[in-house]
């Protein structure tokens, strides 16, 4: 397991310049934004405005703070993405933008380069078991603490932290906050 505190991410403009991004793991490390396998991300969204595309990635949105936001992607229906949402998959290189619902938003952000990689993003409520698994797994602490214990040891998470899972990892017990992000990775067959 690879702890990751939120007060080390790597801040940096978005890609189209609208705003600002907190890079929570990118692989390959270090990776470009033109040439990375996957990304993990969360945004602040102050105004209404595109979105960065990215040619042949997949992108999951989850709100984490903040009213919402009606979204618009290439030419399907509007969808309004608050808290209480599922998170919204959809290709990251279809022309979409945002229109905030009551201010200020902060989202998390998954990609994965479509040619190679699936990622799926759920909501889990806790306490949870997480066996071990062939997929590359991130778990997200949306609010308050998550205490992460396998036998190599226990951690604890705050609000915005996040821990990697590798594939064979050991098997991970999490408890504490109401909830938790997961995202699994995998390559494609």
């Amino acid at each position: 397991m690879q702890i990751l505190k939120s007060e080390n991410y790597r801040r940096m403009p978005w890609k189209n310049g609208g705003g600002e991004t907190a890079e929570i793991a990118i692989f390959p490390p270090d990776a470009a934004l033109n040439a990375f396998d996957w990304r993990i991300s969360m945004a602040t969204v102050d105004a209404d405005g595109p979105f960065s595309t990215f040619e042949d990635v997949d992108r999951t949105l989850t709100i984490l703070s903040g009213a919402g936001m009606i979204l618009t992607i290439g030419d399907q229906p509007e969808v309004t993405l608050t808290r209480g949402s599922a998170p919204l998959p959809f290709h990251a290189d279809v022309a979409a933008g945002a229109v905030l619902v009551d201010g200020p938003v902060i989202d998390l952000n998954v990609m994965t380069q479509r040619k190679r990689l699936s990622h799926t993003v759920h909501r889990l409520s806790l306490p949870l078991d997480l066996p071990p698994s062939r997929s590359t797994r991130a778990v997200f602490c949306p609010e308050g603490n998550l205490k992460l214990a396998s036998e190599d040891g226990a951690e604890t998470l705050q609000t915005w932290d996040c821990v990697l899972i590798d594939a064979g990892d050991p098997a991970v017990s999490l408890e504490g906050c109401p909830s938790v992000i997961l995202i699994e990775i995998d390559a494609r067959d």
